[in-house]
């Protein structure tokens, strides 16, 4: 993982820490067209995300408990 990147790596790991997202959402919100930033796709890679089912059938993501790890680790807790 680029140093680099880390900072928006937390950030969107923390957005859904904070309140899980339905999936459009998430993808609307940090899916690039630029090969060179992949946050969604990285994230995802390094399980930090979680992907389910809410009770409407909607696909939701939310931090997963590496994603919470990795959030405190950082010093970056979700509230």
């Amino acid at each position: 993982m680029s140093e680099n990147l880390e900072p928006v790596m937390l950030d969107l790991v923390e957005w859904v820490a904070k309140t899980p997202r339905p999936y459009s959402e998430v993808l609307h919100a940090w899916q690039t067209s630029c090969p060179r930033l992949t946050i969604f796709e990285d994230v995802t890679d390094l399980g930090l995300l979680n992907l389910y089912h809410d009770a409407a059938g909607r696909t939701v993501i939310g931090a997963s408990p590496a994603g919470h790890s990795y959030l405190k680790k950082k010093g970056r807790m979700a509230h």
